[in-house]
């Protein structure tokens, strides 16, 4: 057997002086500023990343003890959805793999409630511990969210992001996040926002290769000036030749320059391969170690006369082929079981491979099997020699979970195994892994078994297994994990199970939405009709029009929403399914709503409310008064639209629906608005605010932020307006929510156009409207560009742009026209011809004005037209569910 790798062969840090200063400024600033900066080390394998890092923590640390607290994660194979979060989460709460459920859900439960001074307690950790794979009882805010997949993905987020924020006001935090660019889409997601909008007293130290930075494209911009990429390249030849002189120190008589030189040669400054050298010289017989009389390490033992004929690699190539050739054929052996399996695996799964061809004994009992002894001496001998790495705990609590310490190794065994024999490796290990029950409730490792299962031939299980994976990862919220999922089991699937196609594309089309996908969604939805249509599902037919109806009336186009939703209503009523058909009622009283068709609207709402009620669907019936009050308000009947929001809010605050509760207050905090309560509206607003605040839940703190600018705004105070209003912009801009963000934009020109400053005014509305252009959203586009017409009427741009101020009017009435909203094309008519008729310029122009007295006729008749004639309509009927 070949000599065993020396203990410890380290390279010391020699020649990062630079790197280590940036690190150090880095950490000085977050302490002294309480802020997030971040340091990004980009480079190579062995370039000396980790290296760096350890040296940098253990010297700061020294100098200023208890300053930071430091949490370390590493992407762990396979790549799971939030896989880099997941291990961040466990390393700040101590929770180990395979850990008793009761202990890890008094441990974070203990942490969270420390840190959060009991703030809901219960939601932080059902979400928190959703990403770590522990299972907290559901809350009703959680129990909402499973039905709520986007609002879902940004609280989550949002709580994050929180956490580590108020724990590191109690202590600075250091999170050193390793492996950047193995990690998954989400956990990138996620890092990135925390990094870009994070606040507080975190210094976060990022350890990546080069291929992130294209993958992930504006990574070097995140944070600004708060955030550092450092480049590693190879250290100086002359810190090289001082690396190799610390590496070698232990030989017999001092370091033969021949060593270092030849070391030199090949490793090119990369402190990793300097270390591999050294390996190499001991593996060629080069180098041997001694020991004393007390069995103490002696001083190595030199042989230059072996070098001349010692087949030194010349390449990093040669290299892993020069520690391969150094191996018995059953070590040989076992690491080809272990490549088939990924760059981490079990025990178990050698076990299984091992006995491919072998028979069972005669009688089969529990004692312990030679065979299994024999993988573990192998496994223990390689570790020892630094091919391999055993995990202090597993995945599956019943056995032992190792890694490749070199990757590069793992893949050159792969390629030199011969395709008939991973064949199949790869049914074995699908067949070990089908047998642990952790792989059913991890998207991870049903991605893990379907990628063996397809490796192995077995397409059609392999993208049912994908299928799988994809519908946990959307569970779990990792939207890209499950694109990615469903894109690979459809794929695989082909023409076959068109049933399971079919959900797929249903869930797919979700997953599209989540990510802002719109065409592709609609795409997805659409080949799913195709299918239901094929086979007569009218039920699965109605779904697929509904999805794409609400897709048309969200981006603004109703009449191709209407005849989607009108159709899926029929097809629903063939499957006689009742909570599609309420639900459709529902989503056409929206669409009839935002035409300004009130009367149908208020019909058609109250359909689906009195089904739902039939279901008793507390939720859904809360939603149906929230549109119901919602139709009220918008025709000026405030009474009824007040008892049909207080009627939701009262079903919400039974289900303990917070989400739904700070809806309610934010809706009643306008209808109160309207009616020119300014202080009540206000109170219901903060009340709201503070719900959501305690949620974490940034998206609502938003939207209700925007409507206290507005309350502001109505009663004069402007500074106090622009103030709310500009928070509120932090906010959407930190969620990348550009729809609500152009909503704020558009409330702070009119803010800023109060105020009389007409420069920022023409900023924020050309904002508005460049966002609303892109989310293609036409109902809200034609509402900016009639504030922009406003804003340029008032000079914003300078005299001379009279005739764009009216453009903006007409396209705004245009595109309300477009989509069929008599009401707000009413409001443009109303702007235009005020404009028109307050203008200096267009005093003395008779047929403008005669135009703008007409359009102003036209709106009274439409706003009269519109009116709800409230002897011809009953009132809805309220009341809480069953």
């Amino acid at each position: 057997m070949s000599q065993p790798t020396p203990p410890e062969l380290r390279a010391p840090l020699i020649g990062r002086d630079a790197e280590l200063a940036v690190l150090r400024s880095a950490a000085r600033t977050t302490l002294e500023k309480r802020e997030v900066r971040a340091v990004t080390l980009v480079g190579g394998p062995g370039i000396g990343k980790a290296r760096i890092v350890e040296e940098f923590l253990g010297s700061f640390l020294e100098e200023t003890p208890g300053a930071l607290h430091v949490y370390q994660a590493r992407v762990r194979p396979p790549a799971l959805s939030h896989g880099l979060i997941e291990r961040l989460l466990r390393a700040r709460f101590g929770v180990q793999d395979g850990e008793d459920r009761d202990t890890s859900l008094e441990r974070v439960r203990s942490e969270v409630s420390t840190v959060l001074d009991d703030r809901r307690v219960g939601d932080v950790c059902f979400l928190l511990g959703s990403l770590m794979g522990i299972a907290f009882p559901e809350t009703p805010l959680t129990r909402v969210l499973a039905e709520d997949a986007v609002q879902a993905r940004v609280l989550r987020r949002s709580v994050v992001r929180n956490f580590f924020e108020t724990d590191a006001q109690r202590l600075p935090l250091c999170l050193v996040l390793e492996d950047l660019h193995a990690s998954d889409g989400d956990s990138l997601e996620l890092i990135g926002h925390i990094l870009e909008h994070g606040r507080g007293p975190i210094l976060l130290v990022c350890l990546t290769r080069a291929e992130l930075l294209s993958r992930y494209e504006g990574f070097r911009e995140l944070g600004a000036s708060r955030h550092e990429v450092v480049e590693l390249g190879p250290v100086p030849a002359d810190s090289a030749g001082r690396i190799l002189h610390e590496l070698l120190a232990p030989c017999e008589g001092g370091v033969p320059q021949r060593l270092v030189d030849a070391a030199l040669g090949m490793s090119g400054g990369t402190p990793g391969l300097m270390e591999a050298m050294v390996r190499v010289f001991f593996e060629s017989g080069v180098l041997s170690e001694t020991h004393l009389s007390d069995g103490a390490r002696g001083p190595w033992r030199v042989d230059l006369d072996r070098l001349q004929s010692a087949r030194l690699p010349l390449t990093v190539e040669d290299a892993v082929l020069a520690r391969l050739s150094a191996l018995s054929a059953q070590e040989r052996r076992v690491l080809e079981h272990a490549a088939a399996v990924g760059s981490v695996f079990w025990l178990g799964a050698l076990v299984a491979l091992g006995r491919i061809d072998a028979k069972a004994p005669a009688y089969w009992t529990d004692s312990p099997a030679e065979d299994v002894a024999r993988i573990r001496r192998l496994l223990a001998g390689l570790v020892e020699r630094d091919y391999l790495l055993r995990l202090p705990d597993s995945a599956f609590a019943d056995d032992e979970e190792y890694i490749f310490k070199h990757n590069r190794e793992r893949e050159k065994i792969a390629e030199l195994t011969t395709t008939g024999a991973l064949r199949r490796y790869h049914q074995t290990i699908a067949d070990f892994l089908s047998q642990k029950d952790a792989v059913r409730s991890q998207e991870e490792y049903l991605a893990v078994l379907a990628r063996h299962l397809e490796s192995a031939g077995s397409l059609t299980r392999a993208a049912f297994t994908y299928l799988e994976a994809g519908n946990v990862a959307r569970e779990h919220f990792a939207a890209k994990k499950a694109h990615e999922y469903y894109q690979k089991g459809l794929s695989l699937l082909g023409r076959d199970d068109a049933r399971r196609r079919i959900d797929a594309l249903h869930n797919l089309g979700d997953v599209l939405l989540l990510l802002g996908r719109t065409d592709e969604a609609l795409a997805a939805f659409r080949e799913m009709l195709e299918l239901s249509f094929r086979l007569a599902l009218h039920g699965k037919g109605g779904a697929a029009h509904n999805r794409m109806g609400r897709v048309h009336r969200d981006t603004g186009s109703l009449a191709l929403a209407q005849e989607h939703l009108e159709t899926s209503l029929t097809l629903f009523e063939r499957a006689g399914d009742t909570r599609g058909i309420a639900s459709c009622h529902d989503d056409i009283g929206k669409l009839l709503w935002m035409r300004g068709e009130y009367e149908m609207a208020l019909e058609e709402l109250r359909r689906g409310l009195e089904m739902r009620k039939s279901l008793s669907d507390g939720r859904s019936i809360a939603l149906s008064l929230n549109n119901i009050g919602l139709v009220w308000r918008d025709h000026g009947q405030e009474a009824k639209a007040r008892e049909a929001l207080e009627a939701a809010l009262k079903i919400r605050r039974e289900l303990s629906d917070p989400l739904g509760i700070v809806e309610s207050l934010n809706e009643l905090g306008q209808l109160a608005l309207d009616q020119g309560e300014h202080e009540k509206a206000l109170q219901l607003l903060e009340e709201a605010q503070e719900l959501a605040q305690d949620l974490g839940d940034s998206n609502r703190i938003a939207v209700v932020l925007a409507n206290m600018g507005e309350a502001h705004l109505r009663t004069h105070a402007t500074e106090k307006a622009i103030e709310v209003l500009l928070r509120a912009e932090q906010l959407c801009d930190d969620l990348g929510d550009k729809l609500h963000l152009a909503d704020v934009k558009r409330a702070l020109a009119k803010a800023h156009l109060d105020r009389g400053d007409l420069r920022a005014a023409r900023d924020s509305i050309k904002r508005s409207v460049d966002l609303f252009g892109q989310v293609r959203s036409k109902p809200h586009l034609a509402v900016a560009l009639r504030t922009l017409g406003e804003v340029t009427g008032a000079g914003a741009w300078g005299d001379g742009h009279e005739v764009k101020a009216v453009d903006y009017f007409m396209r705004s009435i245009a595109i309300c026209k477009e989509i069929g909203n008599e009401l707000e094309v009413a409001k443009s008519y109303r702007a235009f011809s005020g404009y028109v008729s307050g203008s200096a310029h267009y005093q003395s122009i008779p047929e403008i004005q005669r135009e703008a007295q007409k359009l102003s006729q036209m709106a009274d008749e439409i706003f009269e037209r519109h009116r709800i004639r409230t002897a011809s309509t009953s009132p809805p009927t309220i009341s809480p569910p069953p």
